[in-house]
C-alpha cells in the first residue's frame, strides 16, 4: 500500500530559538519514494493530519487557523476559520460522522466543522483552570474519542494536564488534579519553565484510547505515560523506566489496524538529541524498541496508516530528520526533509 501513500510533515518555529532560520509549514512526498515537496510555506504548521475516511483530505493546524487539502497535500488553502492567527494543534474525526471534526487550539478552545473541514466555529471555551504559568499559552495537543461512547473525548493539554468532555466537546471537565497529586512524588517533580514542580506532570503531549481497552485513555507527559480508567480523577503510572532509558513522552498512538497495539515516542526530554520508538502488543503491559534508528533530536510525532500497519513513520525535531519503515519495522529508511527547515512537530501518512 506505500504505493499510493503520500508522508506529510509539519514545521515550525520553537519557543526559545526566535531567529533560527529555516523553512516552515508542511512538506509532502509519495511513500514509495521522489523528493520533498514544500506544499505549505506561508504558515507554521504545528500539525499535520490525513482524513481517516478519505485521505485526499489533508489538514495543516496552523499559527493562522486550519489549512485544508483536497488533493493529498498538493495544495492548500485555508477554511473558513473563524479566527485570525490563532494556533491550532490537534484535530479528530466524529466516527459516527466522516464531516464532523474538532480542531484543538492555543489559548485553549475547541472548534467544530460539520462539512469535512472546509468551515468551522469555535465551541464555548472550557472552563479549566491554569494550573501553570509558562511562557506560552497552553495548547490543546492531542483529542481522543472513546470508541463506543462517542460523546466522551479526552484531550491533553501542554503544561496544563487533561481535560474531559462527555458532550462531544460542548463542555470540559478538569482531569488534572490526579495528576497534580502524583506530582508530589519526588521522581515526578519537574520545574522548567513554570513556578511549580507539578509542571511536568502537567506537560501533555498525546491521548489515545486502546480499542480493545476503551474506558481507560492513555496519556504522554514530561514525566512518561499515565493511564485513567475512570474518566481522569486518578492516574496510575505506566513505569515506562522499566522497558526504556529514557521517558519524556512526546507522543502515544493507538494502532488503527493491529488490535491491542500501542506506539510511544520517548525521549530524553523536550530540547536533546537521542529517542526511539516503543511498540506494545498488550495493551501498554510490556514495551519493545521498535526502530532501528539513531535520532539527533527529540522524537516529536509518530506517524501510522490508517489502513496499512507496515508503514510506520517518525519525525525527530532537529535537522529535518524523518525516518519510516513499509515492512512493519523490518528495515528503516532515512527520509530527511531539504534544506535548512525549523522544527519537527507532526507527521502522518495516508
Amino acid at each position: 500500500m506505500a504505493d499510493a501513500s503520500n508522508i506529510y510533515v509539519g514545521v515550525a518555529g520553537y519557543f526559545g530559538k526566535p531567529d533560527h532560520p529555516g523553512k516552515v509549514g508542511v512538506f509532502q512526498r509519495a511513500a514509495k519514494g521522489g523528493d520533498w515537496k514544500h506544499v505549505l510555506g506561508n504558515v507554521q504548521a504545528f500539525t499535520v493530519f490525513v482524513h481517516p475516511g478519505d485521505p485526499e483530505i489533508v489538514f495543516a493546524g496552523t499559527n493562522d487557523g486550519v489549512w485544508r487539502s483536497t488533493d493529498r497535500g498538493a495544495t492548500f488553502r485555508r477554511t473558513a476559520f473563524p479566527d485570525d492567527k490563532k494556533e491550532v494543534w490537534s484535530f479528530m474525526v466524529d466516527s459516527r460522522d466522516p464531516k464532523k471534526m474538532l480542531a484543538g487550539a492555543s489559548p485553549i478552545d475547541v472548534y467544530r466543522s460539520e462539512d469535512a473541514g472546509q468551515s468551522w466555529r469555535k465551541l464555548p471555551t472550557p472552563k479549566i483552570g491554569t494550573h501553570c504559568k509558562g511562557p506560552f499559552a497552553s495548547r490543546v495537543m492531542r483529542l481522543a474519542q472513546h470508541p463506543t461512547k462517542p460523546n466522551e473525548i479526552f484531550a491533553a493539554l501542554e503544561i496544563n494536564g487533561v481535560m474531559h468532555s462527555s458532550d462531544g466537546g460542548e463542555s470540559w471537565t478538569d482531569c488534572s488534579e490526579g495528576l497534580i497529586k502524583l506530582s508530589e512524588l519526588p521522581h515526578l517533580k519537574s520545574k522548567i519553565v513554570s513556578d511549580t514542580t507539578a509542571e511536568g506532570m502537567l506537560d501533555g503531549h498525546a491521548v489515545t484510547i486502546n480499542p480493545a481497552d476503551p474506558d481507560a485513555a492513555i496519556v504522554a507527559l514530561r514525566m512518561g505515560l499515565f493511564r485513567t480508567a475512570d474518566k481522569g480523577r486518578t492516574w496510575q503510572d505506566m513505569e515506562m523506566k522499566r522497558f526504556s532509558p529514557v521517558t519524556y513522552g512526546r507522543d502515544v498512538k493507538a494502532s488503527p489496524t493491529e488490535p491491542n497495539t500501542l506506539y510511544t515516542a520517548l525521549s530524553v526530554a523536550a530540547s536533546s538529541h537521542d529517542g526511539a520508538i516503543y511498540r506494545s502488543q498488550d495493551g501498554g503491559k510490556s514495551w519493545q524498541r521498535f526502530d532501528k534508528v539513531q535520532v539527533h533530536g527529540t522524537i516529536m510525532s509518530i506517524g501510522l496508516h490508517q489502513r496499512d500497519p507496515s508503514q510506520v513513520y517518525i519525525g525527530a525535531r532537529y535537522d529535518g530528520e524523518v525516518f519510516g519503515t513499509q515492512d512493519g519495522g523490518q528495515s528503516w529508511q532515512a527520509m530527511p526533509l531539504p534544506g535548512e527547515v525549523q522544527h519537527i512537530y507532526s507527521v502522518a501518512c495516508g
